[in-house]
């Protein structure tokens, strides 16, 4: 991926952060408070329905227009990051949130409404966020109470090493992840989630969460799709996208961790789940079809 191309964030930060309580783990969103509808009329053109029925089995409505996302210029053309350098960690997430940023300020014009990018704090060890305390055990995370992204950049080594997920764009799927829940919190998903959350048994909160992950997966792809569209992925780029949504996949991670799978217990989707929602986005570059609480077959 031709990162260097992409502008430079300037909404990424480090240092300490404030807060109390439990981190989680790799893209799932931490609630404390209600996110923020920026207009309902903004849901009902993504999605083609009344935002408050978002998490219900409804049909979506039709295409949303899609045009070429602006191509982010910086100078540069930076290939690969050294985990192990931070300024040159710094400068991969900077440049990987720029792109988000002009992706999603695009696709939220032509909605008739404006994009109000997350901030990226970049953290090592631990974090206190306004969600909760985390490590860098618990992965990247998004707290909509402060509507911040999350990451501890030593989970990019273990994308590759453990995950077996290396590569720029890989690493990119994952800000982008991150990214997407900032986007449903922005579109008031996460309000429906979590009211219907608090009504639900073990096994409906379970369904309702992958579905949420899913569409984040599928936002994902849609970043995908616009930095493609602007010539700027390298041959293997989208293998490695797929490779690193199919390793994160519940059924893979407790593989690993123990020997079996349970899937009773799912919260972020089986690999092959999540492959299918990331391609869903980054082949169609369109936010309709990531609505996975309409769909029956995820």
């Amino acid at each position: 991926m031709r990162w260097g191309d992409f502008r430079r964030s300037d909404n990424v930060e480090e240092g300490s952060a404030s807060g109390s309580g439990g981190g989680i783990g790799f893209g799932g969103p931490v609630r404390l408070s209600g996110g923020v509808i920026i207009v309902a009329v903004v849901a009902g053109l993504i999605f083609g329905i009344n935002p408050l029925d978002m998490l219900g089995a409804l049909t979506g409505g039709g295409p949303v227009t899609q045009q070429q996302a602006p191509v982010p210029q910086a100078p540069g053309k930076e290939r690969g990051v050294r985990t192990g350098a931070p300024n040159a960690s710094r400068d991969f997430v900077s440049a990987v949130l720029g792109s988000t940023e002009d992706v999603w300020g695009k696709l939220f014009t032509q909605m008739g409404s404006r994009y109000d990018p997350p901030k990226l704090h970049l953290f090592h060890g631990t974090v206190r966020s306004s969600c909760g305390n985390a490590s860098a055990a618990s992965g990247p995370f998004y707290c909509a109470a402060d509507r911040k992204v999350y990451l501890d950049t030593a989970f990019f080594d273990e994308l590759e090493r453990r995950f077996a997920a290396p590569g720029d764009f890989a690493r990119g799927y994952v800000i982008a992840h991150e990214v997407g829940h900032h986007v449903q919190n922005l579109l008031g998903v996460m309000d429906q989630f979590d009211r219907q959350q608090q009504s639900a048994g073990q096994g409906s909160r379970n369904a309702l969460s992958i579905r949420l992950e899913l569409q984040a997966d599928c936002f994902a792809g849609v970043w995908g799709h616009y930095v493609q569209s602007a010539q700027l992925l390298d041959p293997g780029d989208v293998e490695a996208g797929l490779r690193a949504a199919s390793a994160v996949g519940d059924d893979q991670i407790q593989k690993r961790t123990q020997g079996y799978v349970v899937p009773e217990s799912f919260t972020h989707g089986s690999a092959t789940q999540r492959v299918k929602w990331f391609r869903a986005g980054f082949d169609s570059g369109d936010v309709r079809a990531c609505n996975t609480f309409s769909a029956r077959d995820l």
